[in-house]
């Protein structure tokens, strides 16, 4: 089964974010962080099934780069939570140039992959980052995001995170690149979470904070990151409206 990224699907995952960039004071604190964990890759996997996933620099499809997500696991613990192995296949200009595998948790019949150049859309062209997003396509869903850097044949899975959107209220990373090159030495994120004041009487009034700011700096032809933050605490938090958060600049 093939599936596209198609313009309609863009729709719903951004109508559920609204997400606009906001601005916190730095945090003071620095760990090292461990690379990410990752699952040996196997060319004798038992295949269940292949989806073809497009790449896209902003709304263009590319004709010659694509991946292939083959379902090569799914196990139901005692509660029927479903895990899934999927192994990727990254092919530029047609050929196949390398390969990951990622297991996902709590998995949604119906889920759909969906993958991008550039760590932003404004430097999406000719970069070697691709970000990858794996769940149901609507609001409400968990999904998992995992961002590759794709050089040559070298591949590293730099970060991953999960989201959650629903109708402007949830979780998602926000990638920082202070450059303007789309292939910077150095970026940063932050977790943003907007999500109602349950204090409130007010059920428009929501509270926005910011978690686990982490800074990457590529070393030696791989990248490093560090976190800047306590993990899991917030380092910045406001309250305002739906409607203050949503505004558009």
């Amino acid at each position: 089964m093939k599936i596209h990224i198609l313009f309609f699907s863009l729709l719903i995952f951004i109508g559920c974010q609204k997400t606009k960039p906001t601005d916190a004071a730095p945090p003071t604190t620095a760990e090292i962080i461990e690379p990410q964990e990752t699952l040996e890759v196997s060319a004798d996997d038992k295949i269940i099934k292949t989806d073809t996933v497009a790449i896209f620099t902003g709304e263009t499809e590319s004709s010659t780069d694509f991946i292939l997500a083959h379902l090569v696991d799914q196990q139901a613990d005692k509660d029927s939570i479903v895990t899934v192995k999927y192994r990727l296949d990254f092919y530029q200009n047609k050929i196949k140039t390398a390969s990951s595998k990622v297991a996902i948790k709590s998995f949604q019949k119906g889920s759909e992959w969906t993958a991008s150049y550039g760590l932003t859309s404004e430097t999406s062209k000719n970069s070697p980052f691709i970000q990858i997003t794996f769940g149901y396509p609507a609001c409400g869903y968990a999904h998992d995001n995992y961002l590759y850097y794709l050089k040559n044949t070298g591949l590293q899975l730099v970060h991953q995170w999960s989201s959650m959107s629903d109708s402007g209220w949830g979780t998602w990373v926000e990638i920082v690149n202070p450059s303007t090159q789309s292939e910077p030495k150095s970026f940063y994120c932050k977790t943003v979470a907007f999500t109602p004041a349950d204090e409130d009487e007010n059920m428009d009034m929501g509270i926005l904070q910011h978690s686990d700011s982490i800074s990457f700096e590529l070393k030696d032809n791989k990248w490093k990151k560090m976190l800047l933050s306590a993990k899991d605490k917030p380092y910045f938090e406001k309250k305002m409206t739906f409607d203050q958060f949503n505004a558009s600049e």
